[in-house]
């Protein structure tokens, strides 16, 4: 007899049509069944009296089986094939109970067994009967949780294909922002082309202005944009990203990642993203980015948020209006701005590169990794907490450079014009930028910039009134080369006071001069005295 695979209520069912005078073909019909199970069925009640009495007073089950007991076959089981990978059983359990699925497994006994031959198919077999024989767990119990007005807002991306982007002129493929209130399931949602930290930061600050106010606490998905490393247990802290902490800092919510792989844990804005996509883009023949943005705002207003929901009972704008409103934190007097944080490596020329733009950092920190906050219209670097320096923003390819960050010595060599060394050269006197200007022109094919670097740096070592001096020395003489300064300045010939007249003509180039003690003309002027 088949009544083990019967329900008890459709057992009482037959016996109300039996006392109703239905006929055993009709209930067969209504209750779809073979009449020759019902008739096995009768046949059974009538002898225990079960068939006759009213309507309307039918006996319990208890009673029912009972009385089924006793007629109920025990059909013997077709034998069973020994599975073909029973040999690694143990070996599954103990893969399974490390969390390893039969994918997993399959491919483990693969490549360290050469002996196995299994199927995919055959570990399912195998871990589907360890699980129906384990039992559930504690873990596989999913606990509802109920927030306050205003207590906790979820946060996900959804890929939504590709859309028409005007700026571009192109294909690209989009994404659905969405945040969902957790009390009253009220959501905002935007439609954007990338997932960047600048991005997720522009989409709080929307979703905060549309609903008005600010959630207490944002759960976010593991995404790049928002958590680092993501936290793998309880004892792990989440390194949230520094441009989000700013954020959450500046609006007042907190920030409770939801633990990787495990969607449930955010479930409410799983469950919207997917209302969205199933609804609204399912339906919605896309235009452009422009057109797409302006009708999902519409639909959002006029239909997701008036629908009734199914685990609330109510639409979510009334529930929000009546109730989370008021609870939310308001928004603050100064709008945010955004701030982005970065880290960034100082390469080889002292400089970090920012949105293709370079900014100098000390030296003695190449290398090293720092962290570049980046505003606006400022750039500022710290190094282990601790600020280096605070930069304003340049163009794409533009320096901006400290000469403090810069090696001693090493710093004035980035200076490649002529007019930069001949400005130093003013600042210390105008005979010092005649200098340059001359040791400038002393050579029309060869650029003197190099000479005139080191001289200009050896002259500002010196007080300016010795400096000049010593470069009226050097014109009156035509010494333009570096040596030939620097031994005036050693000797301190510019200390002494310049010949009043002179009959020889000095070569442009020549490297000798007389001190003034000397007749001009007893003998051959020495190497080096000037």
């Amino acid at each position: 007899m088949a009544a083990r695979r019967t329900e008890m209520h459709q057992l009482q069912e037959l016996i109300r049509l039996h006392r109703l005078g239905c006929s055993g073909r009709k209930i067969a019909r209504q209750l779809r069944m073979s009449r020759g199970t019902v008739g096995q069925y009768k046949t059974a009640f009538k002898a225990a009296g079960l068939l006759a009495g009213c309507p309307d007073e039918l006996p319990e089950t208890p009673a029912l089986a009972a009385v089924l007991a006793p007629h109920t076959e025990t059909k013997p089981s077709a034998p069973c094939q020994r599975s073909s990978i029973t040999p690694w059983t143990e070996k599954i359990t103990a893969l399974r109970t490390r969390g390893a699925g039969p994918t997993a497994i399959h491919d483990w006994l693969r490549l360290h067994d050469e002996t196995y031959a299994g199927s995919l198919s055959s570990v399912k077999r195998v871990c589907a009967r360890l699980g129906r024989d384990r039992g559930p767990l504690p873990g596989d119990v999913a606990i509802p949780v109920v927030t306050a007005p205003g207590e906790v807002a979820q946060v996900d991306f959804g890929y939504v294909g590709k859309r028409y982007d005007p700026e571009r002129g192109e294909l690209r493929k989009s994404w659905i922002f969405v945040m969902t209130l957790g009390f009253s399931r009220h959501m905002f949602c935007e439609i954007v082309f990338d997932q960047k930290i600048s991005t997720w930061l522009d989409l709080h600050v929307a979703a905060f202005e549309f609903f008005g106010g600010v959630p207490a606490v944002i759960v976010p998905d593991n995404l790049k944009a928002a958590v680092i490393r993501a936290a793998f247990c309880v004892d792990d802290d989440p390194v949230i990203q520094r441009s989000y902490r700013e954020l959450a800092r500046h609006y007042g919510f907190q920030i409770d990642p939801a633990p990787p792989r495990q969607p449930q844990k955010k479930g409410k804005v799983e469950s919207d993203v997917g209302y969205v996509k199933g609804n609204f883009c399912a339906a919605h023949e896309s235009v452009d980015i422009h057109e797409d943005r302006k009708q999902l705002r519409r639909w959002l207003l006029e239909i997701a948020a008036r629908r009734r929901h199914g685990t609330t009972g109510r639409p979510p704008i009334e529930l929000f209006d009546e109730e989370e409103r008021a609870a939310l934190i308001p928004l603050p007097k100064r709008r945010w701005k955004t701030v982005l944080w970065r880290a960034a490596r100082l390469h080889r020329d002292a400089h970090i590169q920012v949105d293709g733009a370079f900014y100098s950092a000390p030296w003695r920190l190449l290398g090293e990794e720092l962290w570049v906050r980046c505003s606006e219209h400022q750039i500022a670097i710290y190094h282990r907490e601790e600020l280096l320096v605070t930069h304003s923003r340049v163009g794409r390819g533009q320096r901006q450079t400290l000469d403090s960050h810069l090696p001693e010595g090493r710093s004035d060599l980035r200076h490649r014009s002529r007019e930069h060394w001949l400005v130093r050269a003013r600042r210390i006197g105008k005979e010092v930028e005649d200098l340059a200007t001359a040791i400038f022109d002393s050579d029309d094919v060869l650029l003197q910039l190099r000479k005139v670097q080191a001289v200009v740096t050896y002259l500002e070592r010196f007080p300016a009134s010795r400096a000049k001096a010593a470069c009226r020395r050097a014109l009156f003489f035509a010494c333009l080369d570096y040596a030939a300064i620097k031994n005036i300045l050693r000797k301190g010939l510019d200390l002494h006071p310049l010949p009043t007249t002179t009959t020889r003509v000095w070569s442009k180039q020549s490297r000798f001069a007389r001190t003034p003690d000397l007749p001009l003309f007893d003998k051959e002027p020495v190497h080096g005295d000037h």
